[in-house]
């Protein structure tokens, strides 16, 4: 693998700026740089322009003051995405008070460049957190493929395609009164041979003895042997803002049911369910088929190639 090579690809970057002329001149100058531009005149829009994107962009430039949905928030819908939270964010922006970059920088953004700039300050600042991103990148997968040769783990699919009925992928909510509740299943034409809320139950007091009581707020992942029902499963936790239960937030639980997963395939599950849970986190009407259809490729193909 040439990481060189990788560095120096064409990158992509989200400009998201309200007024036409600047974002038409920064486009300009930023493909006269060799770089891919996306544009967006909103947050709201340039939310819709990542979902549409086949992979993240390198690094997002976003101004401050916007119609429908400012810089701020927009930064903060970035951050909750586990897809797009790692993604460099520069905001560009004539708000130039001490309270205002300091705030921009407290939130976590990785520059804050006052307007007007200097093209060669800006370019400079692209281009640096554009290439140190993408070293952490290289670096965390040339170690991860150090850690799984030294730890020789089989490679291979799990499953055969005789076996595709047997892959499940369900999401449950703990209720208040009920506990773990059922809320979408794929596929549902098939009855599995056990009871798939009682399952449910048996994972949610697992994370339990795993991670302590039920009130917690990190996201986490398990994969699990499950030998009474002799299935593997990966366990996606997480809540969503709810006032209506203690704490303001509802736990949620992903399932991907199969006989076998392996340690490869579940990396690359968990990438899949994050996608799903920001679905959930933002409202969405929440179709699980294409999910399940990309689940079960996983498990049904080579997993030598693992997603990033």
């Amino acid at each position: 693998m040439n990481h060189n090579k990788e560095i120096e690809e064409k990158s992509t970057i989200l400009l998201v700026e309200d007024n036409s002329k600047i974002l038409y001149n920064l486009k300009l100058l930023l493909q006269f740089n060799n770089y891919h531009m996306v544009t967006a005149t909103n947050g709201l829009n340039a939310l819709e322009a990542l979902k549409k994107l086949d992979q993240p962009p390198d690094l997002i430039l976003c101004d401050i003051m916007m119609p429908k949905m400012d810089g701020y928030e927009f930064y903060q819908k970035i951050s909750e995405n586990p897809s797009w939270s790692l993604i460099p964010f520069i905001f560009l922006t004539a708000k130039a008070s001490p309270e205002d970059v300091r705030f921009g920088k407290m939130l976590g953004a990785d520059d804050y460049i006052t307007k007007p700039f200097n093209d060669e300050d800006l370019r400079s600042s692209i281009a640096g957190k554009i290439m140190r991103s993408k070293k952490a990148k290289l670096l965390s997968r040339h170690i991860e493929e150090k850690l799984l040769a030294s730890m020789k783990i089989d490679q291979s699919p799990s499953l055969t395609k005789s076996e595709l009925n047997h892959i499940f992928v369900f999401l449950m909510v703990w209720d208040e009164v009920y506990g773990p509740t059922l809320k979408t299943l794929y596929p549902t034409e098939i009855e599995p041979s056990y009871d798939l809320r009682q399952i449910g139950t048996q994972l949610f007091q697992t994370k339990v003895s795993v991670y302590g009581h039920l009130e917690y707020y990190e996201a986490q992942g398990i994969l699990l042997k499950i030998s009474n029902i002799k299935q593997d499963a990966y366990i996606y936790f997480d809540t969503i803002e709810d006032v209506g239960v203690r704490g303001g937030k509802r736990q949620f639980m992903l399932v991907t049911l199969a006989p076998k997963i392996n340690y490869l395939e579940s990396l690359r599950i968990l990438e899949i369910l994050k996608e799903v849970a920001g679905q959930i986190k933002e409202g969405k009407h929440l179709e699980i088929q294409p999910y399940w259809n990309r689940v079960s490729e996983v498990l049904l193909t080579s997993s030598v190639e693992l997603t990033h």
